[in-house]
């Protein structure tokens, strides 16, 4: 796969985002969670919220020596792991289905969790150096829609912007008004959509409410 050198240059500044990452509290009486560990230092530090526009790229780090897999089962630098912490999802991680492949999201075992940054308002899972999926979100059927199917594909999202608001992920578009950017569904067989509605108010059948967070440490817990 083929990037342009202004959107291979952005990632590598996500590379070097540094620092101790403070976890918020979030959703008031639903939870608190606390984020251990610290992310690489060096100089530069921002937040995932204000990475400059381009393209993702990274490069092999040394701490998958050993690893089967790439990217492995510690995190690469400018990286997160994503959770959901509400019962009955807590720490269940992000990742497609298939593992790193095309395929719906999910919130599922930790041991299949996939790496992500959002660059440009796109959701990024990393698949090997130079090697990418993008979170697709599928524009409503009609509107009386209350939740919004995701998949990872090759190609980027054209409906919608992710962002991070603090360590929540959240989702947005201008033809949309949503309650809370922040609140998610899991449904069925593990599959993760996003909620239109408000948060644990009239959740539809078959599916629970869940808020998904960055999770820097070097691996999954």
């Amino acid at each position: 796969m083929h990037f342009s050198n202004p959107f291979r240059a952005t990632l590598l500044i996500a590379a070097g985002i540094q620092g101790v990452y403070s976890q918020q509290t979030a959703w008031g009486q639903y939870y608190s969670q606390c984020l251990p560990g610290t992310a690489s230092s060096s100089t530069g530090a921002t937040t995932p919220g204000t990475i400059a526009p381009g393209t993702p790229t990274t490069t092999v780090s040394a701490t998958t020596t050993g690893v089967a897999s790439y990217p492995g089962s510690t995190l690469q630098s400018g990286y997160y792991w994503v959770r959901a912490v509400e019962s009955p999802n807590f720490h269940s991680y992000l990742q497609a289905s298939s593992t790193a492949k095309p395929g719906t999201a999910l919130l599922a075992d930790r041991s299949t969790a996939g790496q992500y940054q959002i660059v440009s308002g796109q959701l990024v899972e990393l698949i090997a150096p130079n090697n990418f999926l993008y979170a697709n979100v599928q524009p409503p059927a009609n509107s009386s829609a209350v939740k919004l199917s995701m998949t990872f594909n090759t190609t980027q999202n054209t409906f919608g912007t992710f962002a991070f608001s603090g360590d929540a992920v959240t989702w947005s578009v201008a033809s949309i008004s949503r309650p809370n950017l922040s609140a998610w569904l899991v449904c069925g067989a593990q599959e993760l959509w996003i909620n239109l509605g408000s948060y644990a108010y009239l959740t539809p059948a078959g599916c629970v409410d869940e808020t998904i967070h960055y999770f820097n440490g070097a691996t999954v817990d």
